[in-house]
C-alpha cells in the first residue's frame, strides 16, 4: 500500500492518557502523522518502556506504507502525573484522549480528574469498546467536551474509527475530533450512544459464541478462523481477533455489555475466563488460542 502524502496538523498537541496497547498505539499514530504527543502513565515501569514500543510502531508503520511521505514525526513527551499535562511543557494539549482499562470506574475517576484540569473547550475523547459515554459523562467536569472513540487495533492499519457522540456532547467537540482524524487520515463513522455502540455490540457476542464452540469441542481455534475467513469473509477470524483485542479486555467488555443489556450471550463464557485467569491474555501475552512467540510485551 503507498503512502498518501500528508501535511502534519499544525499546532496539534495530543494528551493521550494510558500507555497500554491502545494508548501506545494511538500515539504511534499521532506521532507518525507529525503530532506530538504527551503520554501519561501512573506505572513507571509501563511509561518507561513506551518511548521503544511506540518508536517500534511508528517504525513497523512506516515499513508498510501507512504513514505519510515526508512527515517529521512528532514530539513524545512522557509523564506519570495528569498534571504533566498542563505543567512542564510548552503548550497545553489541544484534544485529550482517555485510554486506560476498560473499567468504568476508573475510566470515570481519570475523566474527572482531567476535565478539571484542562481550559474548556478542549474535546476530552474517552475510547472505550463498550461503556456508554452519557456513563462516564456523569464523572466530567464539562459533559459538552466528552465524546467517545473505538480506535481498533492496531491504530495506524484500520482506518476507520466508530465515534460516539453523547447526549451532551457539543458539537464543536464533534467538529474538533473530526478535525483531529482528518489530521490522522482516519475516516470517522459517527453514531448514537449505546452499550457497545455498533461494533462491539455485534462482535463481541459473537466472539463469545466462537470460543463457546471451541469449548464444546465441535471444532479448534484454527478451524473455527479458517471457516469463518473461508465462508463468510471474516478477514481473519473471530479467535485471532480475539487474541488481538486481548483477552481480558474482550471479558471486560463483554461484562459491560452484560450487565447494561441484560444479553445472556454476553456473559463471558467458562473458556474465556479461564484463560485470563491463567495469563494466557492473547498477542500481548504471547499465548491466547494461538502461541505468538517473541511478540509479547
Amino acid at each position: 500500500m503507498a503512502a498518501e502524502s500528508g501535511t502534519p496538523a499544525t499546532g496539534q498537541r495530543l494528551a493521550v492518557l494510558g500507555a497500554g496497547v491502545m494508548g501506545s498505539g494511538i500515539a504511534a499514530l499521532a506521532i507518525g502523522h507529525g503530532i506530538a504527543v504527551t503520554l501519561i502513565d501512573l506505572d513507571r515501569r509501563r511509561l518507561d518502556d513506551a518511548p521503544e514500543r511506540v518508536g517500534h510502531q511508528v517504525r513497523t508503520a512506516r515499513l508498510m506504507g501507512a504513514l505519510p511521505d515526508g512527515a517529521a514525526p512528532g514530539a513524545l513527551v512522557t509523564g506519570l502525573s495528569l498534571t504533566d499535562l498542563v505543567t512542564g511543557h510548552d503548550a497545553a494539549p489541544t484534544a485529550v484522549i482517555e485510554a486506560v482499562t476498560e473499567d468504568a470506574d476508573a475510566k470515570a475517576k481519570v475523566l474527572a480528574e482531567v476535565s478539571a484540569l484542562v481550559a474548556p473547550g478542549t474535546p476530552v475523547i474517552s475510547n472505550t469498546s463498550a461503556i456508554p459515554i452519557d456513563e462516564l459523562a456523569r464523572a466530567a467536569a464539562r459533559p459538552t467536551d466528552l465524546i467517545g472513540t473505538h480506535f481498533m487495533n492496531p491504530p495506524y492499519l484500520i482506518r476507520t474509527v466508530e465515534v460516539i457522540r453523547g447526549t451532551h456532547t457539543g458539537e464543536g467537540t464533534l467538529d474538533a475530533l473530526r478535525t483531529l482524524l482528518t489530521a490522522l487520515r482516519r475516516e470517522p463513522i459517527v453514531v448514537d450512544d449505546a452499550p457497545g455502540f455498533v461494533t462491539s455490540r455485534i462482535l463481541h457476542p459473537m466472539i463469545n459464541d466462537a470460543v463457546r464452540v471451541v469449548a464444546a469441542g465441535t471444532a479448534s481455534a484454527e478451524s473455527v478462523d479458517r471457516l469463518m475467513q473461508g465462508c463468510l469473509g471474516h478477514p481473519t477470524g473471530p479467535l485471532r481477533t480475539a487474541d488481538l483485542i486481548g483477552l481480558d479486555n474482550l471479558v471486560d467488555s463483554l461484562w459491560v455489555l452484560h450487565s447494561r443489556t441484560g444479553d445472556e450471550g454476553c456473559r463471558p463464557c467458562g473458556l474465556l475466563l479461564a484463560m485470563v485467569r491463567d495469563g494466557h491474555l492473547g498477542r500481548k501475552s504471547g499465548r491466547g488460542f494461538y502461541e505468538y512467540e517473541g511478540e509479547h510485551a
